[in-house]
């Protein structure tokens, strides 16, 4: 392939040819000097000269003789034979190399050589170059490095200083996802714009669909069937329905003398035939089921008020108030509310009695209860969040947690299991950092720290690729987290690894459990008087030498081991 370039230039574009020669100076003109101006000359400093200084070029056109080249090459493969030997004949060339190694200058030639070529071979066999070495040893796994970051921040479109993220949803695809913005006074009067957004992931200049509700909007969810329809709680106690085909009014609405006495927390979707069923939930302690073809009265609604016996009756009064809920598809008709003083309460809506409704009662916080999520694959485990501390619960343990986290410095405002590790949970700080917490790598810290921002975080939720993380803060900003790929895929032992933990940490709460119970039993006895209770009573002294025994075992195993090295 040729590859070349000419320059061309017109000889008139070189300029005038200059033609130099040797010639002495000669004066032109003389101004003399003016005396009375002397005394007006003043130096100026700095001063301000603009020059000019462009390289001169010029071009030339050469044509040089072309040089080819050729490369040729031999195939040496039975060496330099005479023209007289025929090399195919395998007797020829045998009758030659007899003549040759019946003649002393050949004996002496190879032993002249022999020293050299010896010490090659031996060189050579020193190491074998081409031999894999440690082949029987197992490969060290490669190092995982974990690493998460952000990938786009979605603002505020309203402007101002911002509206602090009441709620994030995505769409099934994952391809756009829903944030609501909540900015009242004490009130509930709305001090900045209520309207909510439905963002493009690949678009964070503006919104796709801009939601105008008619009071400020708390929670917005996609319908998992229909892609185009969500259904939203609003601060004044109604629900209400939207279809982003028709733009961002609401479609239809629930009447307000059946709606929730105070405002409306969440709502969810639930597994129907028809696809259009969800339930809410809010401050009055109430459940309602709606469906979104008849909305002028709820389907069905639950109080919950955990009564202690069958004859008890629920009352809106003594209520609980709902600040979160929790629905799996796979259990249809069960669900699970966080409580505003720190429950969570297990409902079932094939109960008939009150009991039989809220069959299960968990203790969980001091304060609200922020975030409750069951694990995807392990339905049984759940997570809450409340007085700065992140807890796993069991359905078999109701006394206690079977894992949690110490409280921390800052408020948790927010938590969600990942879907696709099982394994993986990322919590929200209120000072803007987000921690990862890999329940198999690290119990008593996160795996991974990222300070997304420096305002409160408030809520989080991933999409279903687990890639990528959706992080709302107080500011209205709407952070967008990608994590590395060994923090989204799980392996192949993770679920048998997971399984043996909660396994292991639920049989241990219910052996405490089990041992609290008899205490409290033996104590209740006892207080009662009764003669054969007292003497059954539990002895704390005999409690201490049975740790002091088994702590003096231990150490004398320590010794009998350290004395054996």
């Amino acid at each position: 392939m040729e590859i070349a370039y000419s320059y061309t230039k017109r000889r008139c574009d070189f300029g005038r040819q200059p033609l130099f020669c040797e010639q002495g100076p000669e004066l032109c003109d003389s101004v003399p000097a003016a005396a009375a101006e002397h005394k007006h000359y003043i130096l100026r400093n700095p001063v301000h000269q603009a020059t000019q200084n462009t390289p001169s070029f010029s071009e030339h056109r050469v044509n040089t003789i072309r040089a080819e080249y050729t490369t040729t090459g031999a195939n040496h493969a039975e060496g330099g034979w005479p023209k007289d030997v025929n090399v195919v004949d395998p007797e020829a060339t045998q009758r030659y190399r007899r003549k040759i190694e019946k003649d002393d200058n050949y004996i002496h030639c190879v032993m002249s050589l022999s020293s050299g070529m010896e010490h090659y071979v031996l060189q050579n066999n020193a190491i074998d170059m081409y031999r894999t070495y440690y082949a029987e040893m197992s490969s060290l796994p490669p190092v995982e490095k974990s690493s998460c970051r952000t990938v786009n921040v979605y603002r505020d479109a309203a402007g101002g200083a911002g509206r602090p993220v009441s709620s994030i949803c995505w769409q099934p695809e994952g391809h756009s996802f829903a944030v609501t913005y909540v900015d009242v006074d004490f009130n509930q009067n709305p001090r900045a714009p209520i309207e909510s957004y439905i963002w493009d992931l690949e678009n964070a200049n503006y919104p796709e669909v801009i939601i105008n509700p008619p009071a400020a909007l708390l929670d917005l969810q996609f319908n998992p069937r229909d892609h185009n329809m969500l259904i939203g709680g609003l601060i004044n106690g109604q629900v209400g329905v939207w279809d982003r085909r028709r733009g961002g009014s609401p479609t239809v609405t629930c009447a307000p003398h059946v709606a929730h006495r105070e405002l409306v927390r969440n709502v969810l979707f639930i597994n129907s035939k028809s696809g259009q069923e969800f339930f809410s939930g809010g401050p009055d302690g109430a459940c309602k089921w709606w469906d979104i073809r008849n909305m002028s009265e709820p389907t069905d609604e639950m109080i919950m008020d955990v009564v202690k016996s069958s004859f008890d009756v629920q009352s809106m009064a003594s209520a609980n108030g709902i600040s979160v809920l929790e629905y799996e598809p796979t259990i249809p008709t069960r669900f699970m509310v966080g409580t505003e003083n720190g429950l969570v309460i297990g409902g079932n809506r094939k109960g008939k009695t009150p009991m039989e409704k809220l069959p299960a009662k968990f203790e969980a916080h001091l304060g609200p209860v922020r975030s409750l999520e069951r694990n995807p694959n392990f339905l049984k485990n759940f997570l809450t969040v409340g007085d700065w501390t992140v807890r796993v619960w069991s359905e078999d343990c109701r006394e206690s947690s079977i894992l949690w986290s110490l409280p921390h410095r800052h408020k948790i405002t927010s938590a969600t299991w990942s879907p696709t590790r099982l394994s993986l949970m990322l919590v929200m700080q209120w000072n803007g950092v987000l921690a990862a917490w890999d329940l198999l790598r690290r119990q008593h810290e996160p795996a991974l720290t990222l300070q997304l921002c420096e305002e409160p975080l408030l809520r989080v939720r991933m999409q279903e690729a687990g890639t990528l993380a959706a992080c709302g803060s107080r500011k209205g900003n709407v952070y967008m987290v990608e994590l590395s790929q060994n923090m989204a895929q799980s392996d192949k032992n993770d679920k048998g690894l997971l399984t043996a933990m909660f396994e292991r940490e639920s049989k241990r709460e219910r052996i405490l459990e089990a041992r609290m119970r008899e205490f409290r039993l033996k104590l209740r006895q006892a207080e009662e008087g009764s003669p054969a209770a007292a003497a059954s009573a539990p002895d704390l002294a005999a409690g201490d030498r049975d740790l002091a025994e088994a702590a003096a075992e231990y150490a004398l195993l320590v010794k009998k081991e350290l004395a054996s090295f």
